[in-house]
């Protein structure tokens, strides 16, 4: 069956290959995806998938399933397909959303004999106000028993961590007054947004190694030659765990207080898009995936440790579900995501042959715990465990 599962995605091989090219060379910001919204949904409904568009109220979100009938476990696919702003699909989304489809329905023609259901989520807005986040909060994923993705990048790496991150915005307001006649008048909302910079910068040799701080002034003033009544300061914090990301968080609101105080500036805190949680891999299911990988004839010492320090809302994900987030290589160029490079990496014909590695692996996977009860009762194990421990 595991032949016939690689050999239902090499049948629609092309189908695949246009549909990520469509994807690549038209993209679409975070919750404007709507082309690739509708060609991914158009080929799952085409493939049996009974497809609804539009979860928890996100208009290019949508939730695909394909069910047996049959008792067995439920597992889902995370297609991603948000683009970067100028860059287009330099993170290779295109990809991926790609990939959990053509997994999906690889792994759909095994539900007769296997039992069990096979769900894609099409999850907008990674990069941003990711949709992973507001789906996990409604409890969508919560009938889940297993969910993975993959994620292009210049080699094979494992699903490993990633960092809790909050998204925090500082409005500044004072009063403006012309800087050279009556500067006394007035009340300097940058230097309040300068002050905030300061603070943070001190912060930073009382935080642990896996804490990141770094952020822009958005908004600093029209004119040199008026006192700014308004600016405004926008941070990513991260940290290895929420647990450990919260009291960092509340030290850089501190830092911004203090800055108001000093100034005499009023302070408005929000956060200007969507918090992410760290990554729980589950190892279990991560042994599973790589055991697939390499039976596909990727060699062992070809996949490494998940390195970096980023953020994502997968992490969300695996709160409430058992999950990996591996990656799968597109490139022999080394190339950093985010770059032009990457982007024409991600389009060209290794980049989809990578896709295809990680659709197959994922569908493999799947099969595995669809057929392999001590292989979801080790999973489930782990997680509870996990869980025990955060509580």
């Amino acid at each position: 069956m595991k032949l016939s599962i690689q050999q239902s995605i090499d049948k629609r091989k092309m189908n695949f290959y246009e549909i990520s090219q469509y994807i690549g060379n038209n993209p679409e910001l975070g919750h404007e995806e709507y082309k690739a919204c509708e060609v991914l949904t158009r080929e799952l409904r085409e493939n049996g998938f009974t497809v609804t568009v539009g979860t928890c109220g996100l208009e290019t979100a949508f939730e695909a399933v394909y069910d047996s009938g049959k008792p067995g476990p439920k597992i889902a696919f995370m297609a991603e397909y948000d683009a970067l702003p100028e860059l287009g699909h330099a993170c290779g989304h295109h990809l991926i959303g790609t990939a959990a489809v053509a997994a999906g329905i690889g792994l759909a023609q095994a539900l007769s004999e296997a039992g069990g259901a096979v769900y894609i989520y099409g999850t907008p807005a990674e990069e941003t106000r990711g949709g992973k986040v507001t789906m996990a909060e409604n409890g969508v994923f919560d009938h889940l028993d297993v969910a993975m993705m993959v994620h292009p990048y210049s080699r094979y790496e494992e699903s490993g961590l990633s960092l809790a991150m909050d998204a925090i915005q500082f409005d500044f307001h004072g009063k403006a007054a012309h800087a050279a006649a009556n500067p006394h008048e007035g009340i300097n909302a940058l230097d309040a947004v300068i002050q905030t910079f300061n603070s943070i910068n001190a912060l930073r040799e009382h935080v642990t190694t896996d804490v990141r701080i770094h952020g822009i002034i958005a908004e600093g003033g029209q004119a040199a030659n008026i006192v700014p009544d308004f600016a405004r300061a926008q941070f990513y914090v991260r940290a290895a765990t929420r647990a450990a990301l919260d009291p960092v968080l509340e030290k850089v609101k501190n830092c911004a207080k203090g800055a108001a105080i000093a100034t005499g500036a009023e302070l408005e805190t929000s956060f200007y898009e969507l918090s992410y949680d760290d990554m729980n891999t589950n190892e279990t299911l991560s042994k599973i995936y790589i055991d697939n990988m390499i039976k596909l004839g990727v060699a062992r010492e070809e996949i490494h440790p998940k390195q970096g320090g980023g953020s994502l809302d997968m992490g969300n994900v695996s709160q409430v579900v058992p999950s990996i987030h591996p990656y799968v290589k597109i490139t022999d160029g080394g190339l950093a995501c985010h770059t032009h490079e990457f982007r024409e990496a991600a389009l060209s014909d290794q980049g989809f042959e990578g896709l295809l590695v990680g659709a197959k692996t994922m569908a493999l996977t799947a099969y595995d715990i669809l057929t392999n009860a001590d292989y979801l009762r080790k999973i489930k194990e782990e997680f509870a465990e996990w869980k025990l421990y955060q509580a």
